[in-house]
């Protein structure tokens, strides 16, 4: 085996089981719940104002804190006392996988529901709306 041959092998051996050891730590990682939010903190609301900035919700203990986040930092608006807001928690973002599907699969959402975006579409495959002669 040349020089040149055996130097690619051992980098690709190498480069293996570095990317097999990233892939067992964050399985290891992930199984021991590393991430995972935890204690009496929990996030209740977000409302975006533009790309880099958003209000945010965010329930500790009794009370709610309105807190502004931006390029800046984050600052403290305010605060709510919890008595009788009726605030849930944001559910949990759909996994990648199932973003990945729903946009591969071949029905769209628009499709199963009847929507009117497909009044003025034919079924021949092609999108573009098609003009009515006028007779």
């Amino acid at each position: 085996m040349s020089p040149v041959a055996r130097y690619v092998v051992e980098t690709t051996v190498t480069l293996l089981a570095i990317i097999a050891l990233a892939v067992l730590v964050l399985y290891a990682a992930r199984r021991v719940g590393v991430g995972k939010p935890g204690g009496p903190l929990s996030l209740v609301g977000r409302l975006p104002l533009d790309g880099r900035r958003a209000i945010y919700l965010i329930r500790v203990g009794g009370k709610v804190f309105v807190v502004g986040g931006s390029e800046a930092g984050l600052s403290k608006l305010g605060e709510v006392e919890d008595d009788g807001l009726t605030l849930t928690a944001d559910p949990p973002p759909a996994a990648f996988s199932e973003v990945l599907s729903r946009v591969l699969s071949k029905k769209s959402p628009s499709s199963e529901a009847g929507t009117p975006d497909d009044a003025g579409k034919s079924d021949d495959g092609d999108d573009s709306p098609k003009r009515e002669s006028a007779a």
